[in-house]
């Protein structure tokens, strides 16, 4: 019988930015997800340049878009050889509102993200949008370090 703690988890949202910390945390909800027959959501999300001037706003956004669904087809792939529900988003906002807003809109179970802390400046700008989805998500979060 499984661990009581993840009793009832149907819905595992990932917050993904491509970083070796979000992998790691995608490894594990990955894990998570094929243990526990949950669906899995993941996130990324594109933060636009300020001020957003069009030509350059566009340039980001094209570029980000990009960038993740090509990481994207090995994640659905990896997914779909362990039987796992996946689905992915491309967002433009702040990471913190929108990993909020999406986990409202999937009722996610749990949250599932990366730990960052390469500089001080790093720590306090990144760790600021964690703080931030653990004070306000209606679901526990997961830090994986």
């Amino acid at each position: 019988m499984g661990s009581p703690v993840f009793v009832g988890i149907q819905r595992i949202l990932v917050a993904f930015d491509a970083s070796p910390h979000a992998e790691h945390a995608l490894d594990v909800a990955l894990s998570m997800a094929g243990d526990m027959k949950a669906k899995l959501f993941v996130i990324a999300i594109i933060r636009p340049p300020e001020p957003a001037e069009s030509a350059e706003f566009h340039a980001v956004l094209d570029e980000g878009r990009e960038r993740f669904e090509r990481i994207f087809v090995p994640l659905h792939e990896r997914a779909r050889q362990k039987d796992i529900e996946l689905e992915t988003d491309i967002v433009l906002g702040h990471p913190a509102e929108q990993i909020i807003h999406k986990a409202d809109t999937i009722q996610a179970s749990l949250i599932v993200m990366g730990k960052r802390s390469h500089t001080i400046l790093h720590r306090w700008m990144l760790g600021s949008n964690s703080e931030r989805v653990l004070r306000y998500a209606h679901c526990p979060v997961m830090i994986v370090h």
